[in-house]
C-alpha cells in the first residue's frame, strides 16, 4: 500500500463484438474507445478506510445487482498487483490500475447479459460513493 496515493471507482467497460471478432479473442481493443473507462466521483487514501484489504464493491444495472465483493476476496490483493505490474512495466505516480471485478459479469451469464439502450449502470465502494452512467446506443452518423 505504500505506492498507493488513492482508490476510486472504475467501470471497466468492454464492447464484446469487436472482442470477440478474432480467434482468439482479443480484450484491449474492445475496452479502448472513448469513455470506456469512466472513474470517479472522488479520490480517497488508502488510510481512510478502516480494513482497506476488505472493501464491500459491487454493481447494479437498472437497481438489479450484478456483482458483489469484497477487497479481500480478489485473486491479488492491491500491494500484490502494484508488485507483479511493476516487475514487468516501470509504474509512474499518476498511474491507473484497474484491479479487476467480483464474479457476475454479463458475458458469463446464462443467458449472457449485455448492456442495451437506456440501460444504467450504478458501481459503488463502500468509503468511496457511487458511479453511474446511462447507456445510449451511438448511431452511425455518431448522434
Amino acid at each position: 500500500w505504500d505506492y498507493v496515493a488513492a482508490l476510486t471507482i472504475g467501470q471497466d467497460i468492454s464492447e464484446r463484438d469487436t472482442q470477440f471478432l478474432a480467434s482468439p479473442p482479443q480484450f484491449s481493443l474492445g475496452k479502448s474507445y472513448p469513455g470506456f473507462s469512466p472513474m470517479g466521483p472522488v479520490l480517497v487514501t488508502p488510510e481512510e478506510f478502516p480494513d482497506r484489504d476488505d472493501i464491500e464493491l459491487g454493481c447494479e444495472i437498472n437497481g438489479e445487482l450484478m456483482q458483489k465483493g469484497r477487497t479481500s476476496e480478489m485473486i491479488f490483493s492491491v500491494p500484490q498487483l502494484v508488485a507483479k505490474l511493476s516487475a514487468i512495466t516501470p509504474l509512474l505516480p499518476g498511474d491507473i490500475i484497474f484491479t479487476g471485478t467480483p464474479a457476475g459479469v454479463g458475458v458469463g451469464r446464462t443467458p449472457p447479459r449485455f448492456l442495451r439502450d437506456g440501460d444504467v449502470l450504478r458501481s459503488y465502494i463502500t468509503g468511496i460513493g457511487e458511479l453511474e452512467q446511462r447507456f445510449v446506443v451511438r448511431t452511425e452518423s455518431g448522434r
